[in-house]
């Protein structure tokens, strides 16, 4: 074994001069390929609410909600959510509903946010949605926050 030795350690010498040293070929990163956005997906299967927001200001954050709220007013339930960004200009929204049934005794209420540099600015008025179907509730105008 005492002959071998000299060997031995001029091979994990070498070695880690090896594991050492800069590698010789720059490896390739690897990049995820590009989330396709709201405009470029595929046309979304189920019922939702489709509409179009009015006065949203340029870089603002808008939250609308599709909730299931009981007597009091109180939400009970989130049936679909989407969050969008303002550009200055009408502001397009398809609001997918989760394909789960209604709860019972909940009446369906479009709720939306508007938000602009964490302030709220403005509001969607309550809207009442009969019934949970694939609808186009057109323009909505929303209002100042208090």
């Amino acid at each position: 074994m005492n002959r071998y030795q000299p060997l031995l350690l001029i091979a994990l010498s070498g070695l880690l001069a090896a594991c050492a040293s800069e590698p010789t070929a720059p490896t390739p990163v690897h990049t995820p390929a590009p989330l396709p956005t709201e405009t470029n997906a595929a046309p979304v299967q189920g019922p939702g609410l489709r509409g179009e927001l009015l006065g949203v200001a340029a870089g603002a954050d808008v939250d609308l909600a599709l909730l299931g709220v009981d007597m009091r007013g109180r939400p009970r339930a989130l049936l679909g959510q989407v969050h969008l960004r303002g550009d200055g200009e009408t502001l397009p929204f398809h609001l997918h509903v989760q394909p789960q049934a209604t709860p019972q005794g909940l009446r369906l209420e479009l709720r939306g946010r508007v938000s602009h540099s964490g302030r709220l600015v403005q509001r969607l008025p309550v809207r009442t949605i009969a019934e949970l179907t694939d609808q186009d509730l057109g323009a909505l105008n929303l209002v100042p926050a208090p």
